[in-house]
């Protein structure tokens, strides 16, 4: 039995401090739980399960909270998790694992974060606290000074962030977006130039605020069903992978987990119709779509994280919305990498 998506929803992504600020992350999830199931056609009752990525929130169980906001039945209990950047990605999984065990059989499953309400942020910085992602400082580097030591020469990363803001502002719609708090879009993407890339200022080495994501609140869920449920809609989660690869080069992590979904998936990367991949970092994105033999020409259409924002929890749910929604008639690929050297990935297939 394979796991099917039936629908596919999320918030705008709104910059750290904007129009998101003050609501919580029930208050950006529940709406967009609201809108996968009036897409389905299908009741709050139907729901068994919702797994929740969040990572830089206040603790307890906000999938808990979020089932309950959502009208979901008590009887949800709903499963929080974290894993950084990838937990996204990794809930959508982890539904798709109980409904082919045939533990359950409608699963809601993405991310929300709140970088506005993190008690971890840093005032009004674009940092947060870095908690520890190995027992050994010395291989646990800073994100932005692991990304630097990927070498790639900053002329190609303001390059790629610029065709991200541009991929971004020429598309014409956005249907997978839920207006929320009056936005309907995602709010960061600008008319970034070269010159204006240049200027901006340094993180770390060649990252600087034009090829880094900035930090940013959003909710991003989609619907994982059986194939009885499912009766022949939506696509086919073909192939998922988690993996740790070595803590000093986070940005890297991806590669494997792309690879491996592919296998999973038989899907060689010269057919995908097209890819999501992570840009918390441009010099991440270009090497991980380097490395994983990805046409760069078929990555991220519609734009990345450089021209959205970055919500940790939500990011990866984030990427697999947007290729159900993009895709036609072809497999395509969602990758991201995440702090402590972590890489997942999904594939989704018609048919």
């Amino acid at each position: 039995m394979t796991a099917r998506i039936i629908a596919a929803r999320r918030s705008a992504v709104v910059p750290r401090g904007g129009a998101f600020a003050g609501l919580r992350v029930e208050d950006m999830a529940a709406p967009v739980i609201a809108a996968l199931l009036a897409d389905a056609g299908m009741a709050p009752g139907a729901v068994e399960e919702v797994i929740c990525a969040e990572s830089i929130g206040q603790g307890g169980n906000p999938a808990r909270r979020i089932a309950l906001a959502a009208g979901l039945p008590e009887g949800v209990a709903g499963l929080s998790i974290d894993r950084q950047c990838a937990g996204g990605l990794d809930a959508i999984a982890l539904a798709a694992a109980l409904v082919t065990a045939g533990r359950a059989q409608v699963v809601v499953a993405g991310g929300v974060e709140s970088a506005s309400r993190s008690p971890f942020a840093q005032g009004a910085g674009r940092g947060f606290l870095q908690a520890p992602f190995t027992p050994w400082p010395g291989r646990d580097p800073d994100m932005a000074a692991a990304a630097d030591r990927l070498g790639i020469p900053r002329a190609e990363q303001d390059a790629w962030a610029v065709d991200s803001h541009a991929k971004a502002l020429l598309a014409a719609s956005w249907p997978e977006i839920v207006p929320l708090a009056g936005q309907g879009r995602d709010a960061f993407a600008r008319a970034l130039t070269p010159a204006l890339a240049a200027r901006a200022p340094v993180l770390h080495g060649q990252i600087t605020a034009a090829n880094a994501a900035v930090a940013a609140d959003a909710a991003a869920f989609v619907l994982v069903v059986s194939p009885k449920v499912a009766q022949g809609r939506g696509l086919r989660i073909a192939g998922a992978a988690t993996v740790g690869a070595r803590p000093e080069e986070p940005g890297l992590a991806a590669i494997p987990a792309m690879q491996a979904a592919l296998v999973e998936a038989g899907v060689q990367p010269g057919v995908l119709e097209r890819a999501e991949v992570m840009e918390a970092y441009a010099a991440q994105a270009i090497a991980c779509v380097r490395g994983t033999g990805l046409d760069p020409a078929r990555v991220n259409l519609k734009g990345g994280a450089l021209a959205r924002g970055h919500p940790i929890g939500a990011s990866g749910a984030i990427l697999a919305v947007r290729l159900f929604h993009d895709l036609t008639d072809g497999p395509g690929l969602a990758g991201i990498a995440a702090a402590g050297g972590i890489g997942a990935a999904l594939v989704l297939a018609p048919g």
